[in-house]
Order: C-alpha cells, then sequence, then structure tokens
C-alpha cells in the first residue's frame, strides 16, 4: 500500500487561511498525495490566499485550473478534475473539511484493499465550537465503527446504504472510470448518486471511521431549507438510485433519539431550536422531491444553488 499513488482532487471558492492548514495537513500525510488539483472558481479570487500562504512556492505538486462560476457543478467539475489524475486512487475533498491527523490517507486506502471496495468516505468529527445538536448530528451519521456496505444491507441500512461523502471520500480509478464517473449534471449528491449506482452494480461502499476529518457547519432554518430542497430535487431527478428508498425513515429515527438525548442530558433548552430545525428540513426535503410542480420563482428562492437552474 504505500507505494500506492493517490490524488487529491478540491473544488475551491475564495479559499481563506484554514484551506492552507487543509494544504498543509495533507502534505503530512504518511502517504501523502502525489498530486493536488484545485478546481478553482472565480480566479481573482484566490489570488489573495496565493500571495499569503506561498503553497506554490512552498509545494510543487499543487495544480490549479479555473472554471467558470456559472459552469460549476457539483458532477462535472469533481469530474473534469478527476481527468488531470493519472493515480491508482483519489480523493474528493471539499475546502472547509481538515485531516484530524496523519493517518487520513492511510485509512481510507486500508478501506480501498478489499477487492469489492470502490469507494471508502471518512468520518466527520464536528468543531469545537458545534452545537450539541450539530455534534449529536454528526455522531449519529458517522459512528465510531467502521462499516461496508452492499446491496444486501438495503433491507437494514435502507437509504444509508448508499451513503457517501465528498466532504471526505476515496475512490478507485480503475472501477470509477468503468462505471462513469459522476454525474456530468447535479445540483447536489453526486456523492450518493454514484455509491447508488456501486451498490447497485455489486461493489461494496467502505465507511472508514479510522479515517477522520473535522467538519461541520452553522446553517440556519433558511439554509437548512435550502440544502434540503436541494436534496430533494437531486432524489426525484434519480429514482433509478433513490425510488426505492426513503430520506424521511431515517430522519424519523434521528428526531427521535435526539430528543431522547436531549431529555436525557437535561437540555430541553435545545428542544425547540432542533425543532425549529427539523421542521425548516422536511419543509425544504418535500418541496425539492415536488419542484417538477412548482413556480420557477419559488424554486429559485428555496434553491441552494441558483446556477443549475439557468440552463
Amino acid at each position: 500500500m504505500s507505494n500506492s499513488t493517490i490524488d487529491v482532487i478540491i473544488p475551491t471558492c475564495k479559499p481563506n487561511r484554514e484551506f492552507g492548514e487543509l494544504i498543509d495537513r495533507l502534505q503530512k500525510q504518511t502517504i501523502p498525495p502525489n498530486k493536488i488539483i484545485l478546481m478553482n472558481t472565480q480566479e481573482e479570487l484566490i489570488q489573495p490566499f496565493l500571495r499569503e500562504s506561498r503553497i506554490l512556492e512552498r509545494y510543487d505538486n499543487i495544480e490549479i485550473h479555473h472554471v467558470k462560476r456559472e459552469e460549476f457543478d457539483h458532477g462535472k467539475t469533481r469530474h473534469v478534475g478527476v481527468q488531470f489524475s493519472q493515480a491508482e486512487f483519489f480523493l474528493c475533498m471539499t475546502q472547509d473539511a481538515l485531516p484530524a491527523d496523519r493517518y487520513l490517507v492511510e485509512e481510507l486506502l486500508k478501506a480501498l484493499q478489499e477487492e469489492k471496495v470502490a469507494a471508502a468516505y471518512a468520518r466527520q468529527i464536528p468543531r469545537k465550537d458545534s452545537t450539541i445538536l450539530e455534534e449529536y448530528t454528526r455522531g449519529f451519521n458517522y459512528p465510531d465503527k467502521s462499516r461496508i456496505k452492499y446491496a444486501s444491507d438495503l433491507k437494514e441500512l435502507g437509504i444509508k446504504t448508499f451513503f457517501c461523502s465528498n466532504v471526505c471520500a476515496a475512490y478507485k480509478r480503475e472501477i470509477y472510470d468503468r462505471q462513469g464517473g459522476f454525474i456530468q449534471k447535479t445540483i447536489f449528491n453526486e456523492d450518493m448518486i454514484f455509491a447508488g449506482g456501486l451498490i447497485q452494480a455489486g461493489y461494496g461502499v467502505a465507511y472508514r471511521a479510522e479515517a477522520r476529518v473535522i467538519h461541520s457547519h452553522h446553517y440556519t432554518g433558511r439554509q437548512q431549507l435550502c440544502r434540503n430542497f436541494d436534496l430533494g430535487v437531486s432524489q426525484a431527478d434519480h429514482p433509478e438510485i433513490f425510488g426505492a428508498v426513503t430520506s424521511e425513515k431515517e430522519g424519523q429515527k434521528l428526531v427521535g433519539e435526539m430528543l431522547s438525548y436531549l431529555a436525557k442530558q437535561k437540555k430541553l433548552i435545545w428542544m425547540l431550536p432542533f425543532i425549529y430545525e427539523t421542521g425548516c428540513k422536511l419543509l425544504g426535503y418535500r418541496l425539492g422531491k415536488a419542484y417538477k410542480k412548482l413556480p420557477k420563482a419559488l424554486i429559485l428562492r428555496c434553491s441552494m444553488n441558483r446556477n443549475y437552474w439557468k440552463s
């Protein structure tokens, strides 16, 4: 495995100082990347970061490819990034995720040593300033136990069988190409769409709890609504993957467990914000699933990715 080559693909938009920390941590991995390929939107916005961080002077394995903001697509942009790689494996990350230690890449590659495993994604650890709601949600979605998921797990896991996150996920290039790569046009969810296709084709998707990244968000209720609207749109557009499964059952499980947890921890003050957030998520998701019946003006108000609707 020490001889394995792996490249990292990261879409960027106005990277900040924390992104410089991400680059430094990737370079210090026990198995460092062969190349770090940045798919950058808005060329002028990356220049201040490049001057301040001097990453192109400090590291010789970074490539920057520019994409027009209106042409950015969650699937296509990453797929184009993969084409700049000749490595046996590639790792997709987002610019706001930080490796928790030096073993992130090594642990993901361990998961990919299984013959039938085509993709492996990392555990997401909440930031120190996260709320109790975000902390519990991360633990619910990213437990401390690793697992490889196959089609035989659909009855038990439902939609979680297809779960995979390009916040930090590694792929076998040969199988990626064989499966046709990430979908070329999607509002969101390119990782789960691809993982669903892998599962249906008989491959495994590994969740590697030992591979850890620090990643969490502080979304407002409106942002939760918009994010889940886009999630619903992606599922409505791909019934071949999501037609037989639903996110709502998993959401109901999270609600029940969260309320029980808050009660046990005597954190009742958080119940109202949680119910509000849950309502925003559910409303956004259901609107997204029914987007074909909605007027364009409402769709644009609900979507987090307005550029998607221009074409």
